[in-house]
């Protein structure tokens, strides 16, 4: 079998077996296929696609370039959940308490931010003490004993996966389908759960800009879970406006505990309910997501929910204090105001641009391991639909000094379009599948 003849394959539309690729990602591992063959490849299929068995197969096979994480001796049953990510997203802080507090484990391993699009693990180091690097034995067993565990991906998970990744950023290939679809569900399959709800967002804030290519992603990436015999279902939600009203680490941990306080914003809110209403359905809690709403809806107005995230911030190291005094978590020193130009309705809101801004204040990272400043960020006055008047703040910007604010308030500004009328309240759940 040469490189060669599997790159012209591809690239005259051809179908590769399993066996094919298996020889294909073990020969970059082991360096026998060197990276420029790989990369006309990922360039081919970028161009030609790849049937839904070969992107199942491509999962599988890097799945199996590395170890799979066995919970069983944690849970009979085991539940994950993955955003395709976004601004302001902070639901894993929220949903894992929500489905760990009624009765269903969550074991999930997360990823840093990279660009706009935060990650969990940044928003969790806002907390002093926190540890997100665990090992098997301790993932297991905070599964087991406190029934949510939220850690660091491991690099030998799938490491097929990361070497692949590094090739698409300078390739031009990740806007691949199967590709980004592969990349997703085979750290999910390695990390070991047993149902997953995939949160994969739409709009200008989010990888997949249209409701088509969002839906073709999610379904890709259901199939290939459902074909390794989990149980996969994926909600589409709108990210044409940022998630909530705090965009940063330390902001965003704020208002999750808020949420789980009952006090956080609506729309975060709804998709956590959503989101863990899918898996405790998975996990045998309700019959269907609509039907385990008011379980989660107990557990949150009772303060079970926010128990379990204090609990699981004590098992992994961190100083639970700071979820009954998040005001201590890190906080920027300049809070600047950004004021409304004219009198009108909110009516588009460009998610990303915030997120690049914040980006710019130390928010997130530019280029990969890229430090993080956890106190900066922003914090949204209002939403699209909402009225204002000329003067009123639209946001606040969180920076180390107001000329760092300054320096971004022009684009936040812009990043706001006001009209005369009344504007309609977008959907925040656009489906599911």
């Amino acid at each position: 079998m040469r490189a060669v003849d599997l790159i012209v394959a591809k690239r005259e539309g051809e179908a590769h077996t399993r066996a094919q690729l298996a020889w294909l990602i073990t020969g970059m591992l082991a360096g026998t296929v060197p990276d420029y063959q790989m990369a006309a490849w990922l360039m081919a299929v970028c161009c030609r696609g790849m049937t839904d068995q070969e992107t199942a197969d491509l999962t599988a096979v890097m799945v199996d370039s590395g170890r799979r994480l066995d919970l069983r001796p944690a849970a009979p049953f085991v539940v994950d959940k993955h955003s395709t990510g976004g601004v302001g997203d902070k639901t894993t802080l929220v949903v894992g308490p929500l489905v760990a507090a009624a009765g269903v484990p969550v074991g999930k391993m997360s990823g840093r931010g990279l660009g706009f699009s935060g990650g969990t693990i940044d928003k969790l180091e806002s907390i002093p003490g926190l540890r997100v690097h665990l090992s098997d034995a301790e993932f297991i067993a905070g599964v087991r004993q406190v029934g949510l565990v939220v850690a660091a991906q491991t690099s030998d998970l799938a490491p097929a996966d990361g070497r692949l990744y590094s090739l698409r950023d300078v390739t031009g290939t990740v806007e691949s389908l199967p590709l980004i679809a592969s990349s997703i569900m085979s750290k999910k399959l390695a990390a070991g759960a047993n149902a997953i709800v995939l949160d994969v967002k739409v709009g200008t804030g989010a990888f997949m800009k249209t409701e088509a290519a969002a839906r073709a992603l999610a379904a890709a990436m259901v199939a290939i879970g459902r074909a390794a015999g989990l149980q996969v279902r994926a909600v589409l939600s709108s990210m044409d406006q940022p998630l909530g009203l705090a965009i940063g680490n330390a902001l965003e941990v704020r208002e999750a505990i808020a949420t789980l306080r009952g006090a956080g914003p609506a729309d975060l809110r709804d998709l956590a309910l959503e989101l863990g209403g899918q898996l405790l359905a998975m996990g045998g809690q309700a019959p269907d997501a609509a039907a385990a709403r008011p379980l989660l809806q107990a557990v949150l107005e009772s303060g079970a929910a926010l128990a379990k995230l204090r609990a699981f911030i004590a098992y992994q190291g961190g100083d639970a204090t700071y979820i009954d005094r998040p005001e201590q978590l890190p906080t920027a020193p300049a809070v600047v105001p950004v004021l409304a130009p004219t009198a009108g309705y909110v009516a588009t809101i460009d998610a990303a641009a915030l997120g690049l801004a914040a980006v710019a204040l130390g928010a997130g990272r530019p280029v990969k391991d890229a430090p993080i400043d956890p106190a900066v960020g922003f914090v949204l006055h209002h939403k699209i639909g909402d009225a204002v008047q000329p003067g009123a703040p639209l946001i606040d910007i969180h920076a180390r000094s107001a000329a760092q604010a300054a320096g971004v308030a022009g684009r936040v500004q812009a990043a706001f379009t006001l009209r005369p009328d009344p504007v309609a309240i977008p959907s925040l759940i656009l489906g599911t599948c």
